[in-house]
C-alpha cells in the first residue's frame, strides 16, 4: 500500500505530518528524517488500530500550485 503524507515546517521547531487519507494519522519529529521514520509508525499503528468507525479516505489527493 502507497499513501501520500505531507510533511509541515512547525512554526516552533521540529516538523510535523499528516496522512491526508487515514484521517487523524499524524505526527512528528525534530527532523525530516525523524518524521519520514514516525510516518511509518503511526501508520502501522493506525491500520492496526483498526478505526472501524473511520473509513480510509482512497479519493485524497494532494495537488501542488504555485502562484
Amino acid at each position: 500500500m502507497k499513501l501520500r503524507a505531507i510533511i509541515h515546517a512547525d512554526e516552533s521547531g521540529g516538523y510535523w505530518a499528516e496522512v491526508p487519507a487515514l484521517p487523524g494519522c499524524f505526527t512528528e519529529g525534530e527532523t525530516v528524517a525523524e518524521v519520514r521514520a514516525n510516518l511509518r509508525e503511526a501508520i502501522e499503528g493506525w491500520l492496526e488500530a483498526g478505526q472501524s468507525d473511520v473509513i480510509p479516505n482512497d479519493v485524497a489527493e494532494v495537488v501542488e500550485v504555485a502562484v
